[in-house]
């Protein structure tokens, strides 16, 4: 499976922040701010990942992450010229995927919940059709949003609605299977001009291939486009790294906990950043790994367990927010009328 970062876009809800860097490099907390996305990738066992910006940002994403040697994966970087919608990682990354199954994910979201790793797994696995990961709201209209009939099917998908049938919003984190590119290049452009990703989700939903992955409570699904939003999000990772004492979305140490390096390989990623409190991190890790590895706490990754329920720090971030109806189950996948 391959992976996509789709690190795009002017920022423009972040001026002046982002008129000469972009928001994709910004700091959340104590790292940059696509090093969570990428270590979500990561921690769903992804090791070939492109990421796609604008060119003049794109030579500030190869300076800062390189050939992803050093994590054990391998990364490539594609221009987006003009934005032409999130749909538009498929046409422009169909060399790339190669027609092969493959994730995408949002430079600007965050995830964090326990589980989260099970959950991508079990997308990673399904041959055929796609899943995507709704998460509830108080602000639907602002949203993609999945509505669901009385068995708990996928029933609509909606961009924006004004009038939401539900407020179980789709997340910046999807999985496809190999014809995805092949379904974007279909695409009509939408009002605004730009292939969207809830018109390539709703090919499969039509299909009847359209699984959804709910992120009940427990979760948390941080959006950073915002001034507001990105401090929000800088806080809560630094309240829970503080907690935890483990790094949340670092690459390093998840790459680490996957095995895809070894300690002698972590502890030279901490070289030039020994001074840090995340270099030194990465140095206490090294040099003393745990018994049994396991992915860290980043991504929601803590492991709890409290009468077969998940448990976690961001136990209230998830809980449901208005009248709206939940799914009786956490997976629902659509059926075609017959």
């Amino acid at each position: 499976m391959r992976g996509i970062i789709l690190a795009g876009g002017a920022g423009t809800r972040l001026h002046p922040m982002t008129i000469v860097m972009s928001k994709q490099l910004l700091p959340v907390f104590d790292k940059p701010m696509i090093y969570y996305p990428l270590s979500t990738l990561l921690l769903a066992g992804i090791r070939e990942i492109l990421i796609i910006s604008t060119p003049q940002d794109l030579p500030n994403y190869q300076k800062l992450l390189g050939t992803g040697e050093k994590w054990g994966i391998s990364l490539s970087y594609l221009e987006q010229p003009n934005p032409g919608g999130l749909a538009q990682a498929y046409t422009l990354g169909a060399d790339f995927i190669g027609g092969k199954p493959s994730a995408l994910i949002l430079g600007d979201n965050i995830f964090h919940g326990i589980g989260l790793q099970k959950l991508m797994a079990n997308s990673a696995k399904r041959s055929s059709g796609a899943s995507v990961f709704a998460y509830q709201v108080k602000d639907p209209e602002r949203y993609g949003v999945v509505s669901f009939d009385e068995a708990g099917n996928a029933q609509t998908l909606v961009e924006k609605p004004t009038d939401p049938e539900s407020n179980w919003a789709v997340t910046g984190l999807y999985f496809y299977d190999g014809m995805a590119s092949e379904y974007a290049a279909n695409l009509k452009p939408s009002t605004r001009g730009e292939l969207e990703i809830t018109d390539l989700n709703k090919v499969y939903l039509n299909k009847g291939n359209l699984n959804v992955e709910l992120l009940e409570s427990g979760f948390a699904w941080l959006d950073t486009g915002t001034p507001d939003s990105l401090s929000m999000a800088g806080e809560f990772i630094r309240t829970l790294e503080n907690r935890q004492g483990s790094r949340i979305g670092s690459p390093e140490e998840t790459a680490f906990h996957m095995g895809f390096i070894t300690p002698d390989q972590l502890a030279k990623c901490a070289k030039g950043i020994e001074n840090s409190d995340y270099g030194k991190h990465l140095l206490s890790v090294a040099e003393n790994p745990p018994q049994t590895p396991n992915p860290p706490a980043q991504n929601g990754e803590v492991k709890e367990e409290n009468g077969g329920k998940s448990a976690s720090l961001s136990d209230n971030i998830g809980a449901p927010t208005n009248g709206h109806s939940m799914p009786s189950s956490a997976s629902s996948q659509h059926k075609p009328a017959s």
